[in-house]
């Protein structure tokens, strides 16, 4: 029997985290991820958990004793946003690099400049390419889901990655919802106890972590990076699986919504895939074939199962929450479109930009995406596809 609870995002990673109760948990303040750690220390200190919680004075350290964590044999786990992100920069690709399943929870927030704390993808797209495993949540509810199956998925023998949960800064991170706990001994459970098989406190095995890597060797490890990312996609669905099993709550690779006889669709993350939904069922109460396919796991990016999914359509607007200032849209968009062309696949399609530094994205703003996508959709080339969403133009 689950049990039914009203919490914020960061309660609901925080919650997580204590039935979790990994071994070492090293964390430094920062909005609007602040509370998770907050919330987390009080279970500490009221001894509902067992977790060494290391107070560090900055997230640059807090990643760093999170690598020592890990590195020791220890399950780690650490939670920030934007800049803290920005200042672990150096430390997280540390972290992938040497194959340490630390979970982090990234309550996603502008990255400066200029100084912004609302919410966007910034953050998260900037070390898209770290190695690091990341899934998007666009509830409080599939916040705490993720991260109950993130250890699972990070600490595959086949994988061994770290891995970021991902979910809407205040959007999600401090509205209360409705949710759905798992009892704290069905968590224990289902994540299990971790038993690295190398690990430097073991004196039956005696190991270096960190060594110079040269010419000779790097190459080749950053290859067995690459395949452990690919290997994540499958433990990721095997992992979600089990959970259904467990609370009859099911997770793929993405989500369709109504997207299965649509004739146009828009691609998101996060929080903007409830209003879409929204949009969606307003517009098929009119007779408008629209849908929505809400990416959850971002990577390792599913290129020829987005394709298979989107095939069909008449036209495609991919929504990213972070502009990669290349002047060729968004992060995510390139990644579709990538994925459509290499799986011949070819379907109008458009980038829209939106949402920066927080700025609202409303059901009026989603309508008439859709309603550019009708026009596009009798085109067979679209033009001005870097679009935005929601820019003043004075």
């Amino acid at each position: 029997m689950s049990i039914r609870e009203r919490l914020s995002g960061n309660e609901a990673a925080a919650t997580a985290m204590k039935q979790i109760n990994p071994d070492v948990v090293a964390a430094f303040p920062i909005t609007p991820s602040t509370e998770i750690p907050q919330y987390f220390s009080t279970f500490v200190d009221n001894g509902l958990v067992d977790t060494e919680f290391v107070a560090v004075e900055s997230e640059h350290s807090a990643m760093s004793a999170c690598i020592g964590a890990e590195s020791a044999g220890a399950r780690a786990m650490t939670a920030t946003s934007a800049n803290g992100l920005s200042l672990m920069w150096e430390m997280i690709y540390i972290a992938s690099s040497l194959r340490l399943p630390i979970v982090m929870s990234l309550v996603n927030r502008a990255v400066s400049g200029p100084l912004n704390i609302h919410n966007d993808h910034s953050d998260a797209m900037g070390v898209r390419d770290s190695g690091w495993i990341q899934l998007f949540s666009e509830t409080n509810q599939e916040a705490y889901d993720n991260l109950i199956m993130a250890h699972r998925i990070a600490e595959n023998k086949d994988v061994l990655l770290p891995l970021m949960v991902c979910q809407d800064g205040f959007i999600t991170s401090h509205s209360i919802e409705n949710i759905e706990l798992i009892e704290d001994e069905k968590v224990k459970e289902f994540v299990g106890e971790y038993h690295p098989e190398h690990y430097l406190l073991n004196r039956n095995e005696p190991i270096a972590v960190g060594p110079l890597d040269v010419q000779t060797y790097l190459f080749e490890h950053k290859y067995q990076q690459a395949e452990a990312m690919r290997n994540a996609k499958k433990v990721i669905l095997e992992v979600a699986k089990e959970f259904e099993k467990l609370t009859g709550r099911k997770y793929g690779l993405f989500e369709e919504y109504k997207l299965e006889d649509a004739e146009i669709a828009i691609v998101c993350m996060n929080s903007t895939a409830g209003t879409t939904k929204d949009v969606v069922d307003s517009l098929r109460e009119r007779g408008i074939k629209a849908g929505l396919l809400k990416v959850r796991v971002f990577r390792p990016f599913p290129a020829e199962e987005i394709a298979e999914a989107l095939k069909h359509l008449k036209a495609i607007a991919v929504l990213d929450k972070a502009d990669s200032l290349n002047g060729v849209g968004g992060a995510l968009f390139e990644d579709v479109a990538t994925g459509m062309y290499i799986n011949k696949t070819t379907i109008p399609m458009a980038s829209y930009v939106y949402g920066i530094g927080g700025r609202d994205t409303t059901a009026k703003d989603i309508e008439s995406v859709f309603s550019d996508l009708i026009k596009d959709s009798k085109k067979e080339k679209i033009e001005n596809p870097y679009r935005y969403i929601g820019l003043r133009k004075e």
